[in-house]
């Protein structure tokens, strides 16, 4: 028996004298947490500040040469050659981004085939947006809470006052990757992605992914010119440019879409549609839809709206590399619908 249990009573001696010593009154045991309790939505550990500091720098640093892209653009060094090759890179992170990252691996719009699906996570992570399985758990963890208290980057988070949505806009675009200490926990929001080998091993491919996006345009045009000037025209224009733009395009899902455009479909949140990102976002600009019917593989389902993440989809479902597709069903559109 513990020695903390028993009801004996222990005896020291103090000046050749038999005192009683005290009672230790033992702790009681912290009782186990139940075997089938929740994993908490947030990391204990946080996100400390190497890890901010570096995202800062990958959401700075393209920024700042999509800003001098401008100027640069009429009298340094585009040529033809960077356009080709930042087209290219652009089309292939960005979809990986779309099609893989957001409407296969976060909502299971359809089923792929294990060439496609690891395909879909290396293609995703050259966008530089963060690594399969951080970017699943996030975007889960907004849909779960969308424009409320939980959201990770909710442009209301601060109020409905012009300034309070200002503040808020800049934060749900791109502050919160670098401000906020709270960190998703994959195993809660990604256990189906941690199970999956393949996935997680480009997961932690996702420093030497970034690195062969951002140089391997330079090498490219280094070898197609034959040049150093080349190669570093090609380096800034389709890689530095190329991820900044990619990058702000993503973003404004978060911030501009979740604040002006059109509502079509009832929703909860303040999810709309802005028509003229449909095309460089690959047609996730049609967000309130996707709002209304998450799993849905078509963002774009009324007349003229331009999706090509989902005919991108199409292809690959008659190709024989995607089934399972979940197009949009009339009926469940026509019951969304908000009346005019």
């Amino acid at each position: 028996m513990s020695p903390l249990r028993t009801n004996r009573t222990a005896f020291r001696t103090r000046g050749g004298k038999l005192t009683a010593a005290p009672e230790i009154t033992p702790e009681p045991a912290p009782r186990p947490a139940p075997k089938n309790a929740p994993e908490p939505e947030l990391d204990p550990e946080g996100r400390g500040k190497a890890e901010r500091y570096t995202v800062f720098a990958f959401v700075f640093i393209p920024l700042l040469a999509l800003a001098a892209a401008v100027p640069l653009a009429w009298g340094w060094g585009l040529t033809l050659t960077d356009i080709v090759i930042g087209a290219v890179f652009y089309l292939v992170s960005g979809l990986g981004v779309t099609v893989g990252f957001h409407r296969h691996f976060t909502h299971g719009s359809f089923k792929a085939n294990r060439p496609l699906r690891i395909a879909l996570a290396i293609a995703g992570s050259l966008s530089i947006q963060g690594s399969v399985i951080k970017w699943v758990a996030d975007h889960r963890r907004h849909h779960k809470y969308a424009d409320v208290e939980g959201d990770p980057h909710s442009p209301w988070r601060f109020g409905d006052d012009w300034r309070s949505v200002a503040k808020g806009l800049y934060y749900a675009h791109m502050a919160w990757m670098y401000l906020d200490e709270q960190k998703t926990s994959p195993k809660r929001f990604t256990p189906d992605l941690l199970k999956d080998r393949d996935v997680v091993k480009v997961d932690k491919m996702f420093i030497p992914l970034v690195l062969f996006s951002l140089l391997s345009p330079g090498i490219i045009g280094g070898l197609v010119t034959m040049s150093w000037w080349g190669a570093a025209t090609a380096f800034f224009w389709a890689g530095l440019v190329r991820v900044g733009l990619l990058h702000h395009v993503t973003w404004s899902i978060n911030s501009i879409c979740h604040t002006i455009g059109e509502e079509n479909f009832e929703v909860r949140d303040r999810s709309r549609n802005v028509w003229w990102l449909a095309i460089p976002s690959f047609g996730e600009s049609w967000h309130n839809l996707h709002h209304a019917d998450p799993t849905c593989a078509r963002h774009g389902v009324l007349k003229g709206q331009i999706d090509i993440s989902a005919r991108t989809i199409w292809v690959f479902e008659k190709l024989g590399w995607a089934t399972k597709v979940r197009w949009p069903k009339r009926e469940r559109l026509e019951a969304k619908r908000v009346s005019a």
